[in-house]
């Protein structure tokens, strides 16, 4: 409807504007003269000639009476051309005054063409320009209009993409449905929604494949351990030489068995391994932006970040804050409260919500995978968010620290100055 509004409006405008322009282009000036006028006015100068204290202009035309030595015996009003090359140059009207047939003076009538002339072409030049006015004005709502329902949306796009990419899938994207890209936000969110449950859905698989492989895990290293024991008694007790070299085979691979049942514990995170952080200078604002940006509900007020630079990954970072915030907003649901403290080597940003906190025994586990607080009941989760933080932050040569605070639970992001590590 706006677009609409916007193309009509701008029609119009362009319409008036070439009508102005042809109006003005086939116009014909009249530089004539009412022929009556100009015969009643030669008339009366004629009859009053001898005596024009009495002689009046009844007519709506302009002019000077001369004698025929060129004195000026009349004029309507000042400014009027007081000489026959006066006349000329101006273009008047120059007639004889004739008594008796003898001409004894002249009448010059003044010619407005010129002056009606320019009152058209400022008249024209104030029409056009009324409408090259409104014509830019148009233009300006309308590409004001483009940057708000075109271009901010997809440069909003733009870093809910770099966010997904990243592995962020908590912080919704913000919709405006009233604008053209309602509809194509909404199903960039519904995606983000979709891929966030099949993140917690392969979580759950994964954590259920580990309890599965300790159990199993449990289950082999009692019997191997029977197995081995067993083995060992009948290696000591035994004479028989074959009997010894089978009894010693049967405790080496049951030595195997248990060092390859360990090592299930012990193997390297994958997805860790496909997380690349890559830290660079930034300047200490743009952590000001990243924190603004995680706190999406506004609970929070970010105070000024001293002018520095620190060593930063600017994606990473921004996932570690958006993950603080994301698990404010979850389980918490309270203001948050947010410290800056700049000391020799690194910049410190306390994050605290007003939630109490989670139990003291919970603390030392809580940044571990999968691992999560008995405040997380009937809440949605991985358990994947801070243990992935702090392996950014450790990345970054930074800190990730979880405490109890004095109202709820606080975690101290510890940022390294550029130069300082």
């Amino acid at each position: 409807m706006k677009k609409q509004l916007f193309s009509v409006c701008f029609l119009l405008v362009l319409v008036a504007e070439i009508v102005a322009l042809i109006v003005f282009a086939v116009q014909t000036p009249d530089f004539s003269l009412d022929s009556v006028a100009v015969n009643e006015v030669v008339q009366s100068v004629t009859e009053d000639f001898n005596d024009f204290e009495k002689h009046s202009n009844s007519t709506v035309l302009d002019y000077v009476v001369l004698d025929k030595n060129g004195n000026i015996l009349y004029k309507t009003k000042p400014g009027l051309s007081e000489s026959e090359n006066a006349a000329i140059s101006h273009r008047d009207t120059m007639l004889d005054v004739t008594i008796d047939e003898i001409a004894v003076g002249k009448v010059i009538i003044y010619n407005d063409g010129a002056q009606t002339l320019q009152s058209q072409k400022q008249t024209a030049i104030i029409v056009l320009s009324v409408a090259i006015g409104i014509s830019v004005a148009i233009c300006i709502a309308y590409a004001v209009y483009m940057h708000y329902t075109i271009i901010r949306p997809f440069e909003k796009c733009k870093g809910f993409a770099e966010r997904i990419a990243g592995g962020n899938l908590d912080i919704p994207l913000e919709m405006d449905k009233r604008n053209l890209f309602g509809a194509f936000t909404e199903s960039f969110d519904i995606m983000r929604s979709e891929l966030k449950k099949a993140r917690i859905a392969e979580a759950q698989a994964n954590a259920s494949k580990k309890e599965l492989v300790a159990k199993l895990s449990h289950d082999i290293k009692t019997p191997i351990a029977s197995i081995k024991a067993v083995s060992e008694v009948g290696l000591a007790v035994t004479n028989n030489g074959k009997d010894k070299a089978n009894y010693a085979q049967i405790i080496g691979k049951s030595d195997q068995i248990n060092t390859l049942v360990t090592n299930l514990f012990t193997a390297t995170l994958e997805e860790l391994q496909q997380l690349t952080v890559t830290p660079a200078n930034i300047e200490s604002s743009k952590v000001k932006t990243m924190l603004e940006n995680a706190d999406y509900l506004h609970r929070a007020a970010v105070p000024d970040m001293p002018e520095c630079l620190v060593y930063a990954d600017s994606l990473r970072l921004q996932q570690v804050f958006d993950n603080i915030f994301a698990n404010s907003y979850k389980y918490a649901k309270t203001d948050i409260t947010v410290t800056v403290q700049k000391t020799d080597k690194y910049i410190v940003i306390g994050i605290e919500d007003y939630g109490g906190g989670v139990l003291p025994d919970e603390l030392p586990v809580i940044k571990e995978k999968f691992k999560r607080g008995s405040n997380s009941a009937n809440v949605e989760g991985a358990g994947l968010g801070l243990y992935i933080s702090d392996y950014f932050m450790k990345e970054m040569c930074g800190e990730l620290k979880i405490e109890n605070g004095e109202h709820g639970l606080k975690v101290t992001v510890t940022l390294a100055l550029s130069g300082k590590i």
